[in-house]
């Protein structure tokens, strides 16, 4: 597009305003944009802001101000790259890890994290307390208090006006589901520990765990590799379509045929 703003801004690394016809293309003579690079906690150039409106719109003001939201937005991401190391594990178990000591929560708390963390957009307090209580008559204040009572014990880094997480958070569920969503069937079966909070009933928890199970097992009876239906065989002993596509991918005198034929007893016998 040749001269503008942000390609300026990107080229040089400095805050650049470009008016009317100092574009090149003659389709944005009519526009001005004022634009300032982002730069990471170690200086490296992430990308930039653009502020653009029309010519007889201009302002004085208008770098300076995209300038001071750059500011911000610095500061949030350095206030992100430092923050204390957090790990939500949710499959097959459940815990809390802050750099590298347990945090004690109980299974609703641990229910209320995990949602958070599997719909990083959050939730409307209506559509969160449907998630959490479903159908049952429970009053809009014990969702309040759970999630004050969860703050609390997680650093406070929790959006009120839309149930989210304001810091990120490391979670195996959501490590398996960007798996799953990349086609990396080998990541999302070694990450698959288990049912997502198995001896949960909470209805978000219900949905999401049948979400996930369904997706790794259809990549797992998608796939053609062996070690795959096997390791996922181990995380579903019960389940008979599994070890019988592990037997097929075997060949005959592979060893782990009697492994794979005994999961199958197992499971025709349940």
């Amino acid at each position: 597009m040749g001269t503008n703003a942000l390609s300026l801004a990107l080229r040089t690394e400095q805050p650049h305003t470009v008016f009317s016809a100092e574009h090149l293309v003659a389709a944005l003579h009519g526009w001005v944009c004022y634009c300032a690079p982002i730069r990471g906690a170690d200086g490296r150039q992430l990308g930039v802001l653009d502020l653009s409106t029309t010519w007889d719109r201009a302002h004085p003001l208008a770098m300076s101000t995209a300038r001071t939201l750059v500011t911000a937005i610095e500061t949030k991401l350095h206030h992100r790259m430092a923050a204390p190391g957090v790990r939500l594990t949710c499959l097959g178990a459940a815990r809390l890890i802050r750099d590298g000591a347990p945090v004690r929560l109980r299974p609703r708390h641990l229910e209320l994290l995990t949602l958070l963390a599997l719909e990083p957009e959050g939730f409307t307090h209506e559509r969160l307390h449907f998630a959490v209580y479903g159908d049952r008559p429970v009053g809009t204040s014990t969702l309040k208090s759970e999630m004050s009572y969860l703050r609390r014990a997680t650093g406070g880094d929790i959006a009120s006006r839309v149930y989210r997480l304001v810091s990120p958070l490391s979670c195996d569920a959501v490590d398996v589901l960007a798996a799953l969503e990349a086609g990396d069937t080998a990541t999302a079966v070694e990450l698959y520990r288990g049912p997502l909070l198995p001896d949960s009933d909470t209805p978000g928890i219900v949905q999401w765990r049948e979400y996930l199970e369904v997706g790794v097992r259809t990549a797992v009876l998608s796939s053609g590799n062996v070690e795959h239906a096997l390791r996922y065989g181990e995380r579903a002993p019960h389940d008979i379509e599994i070890h019988e596509h592990a037997l097929r991918l075997l060949p005959r005198g592979d060893g782990r045929r009697a492994l794979a034929v005994a999961r199958l007893h197992g499971a025709l016998r349940d």
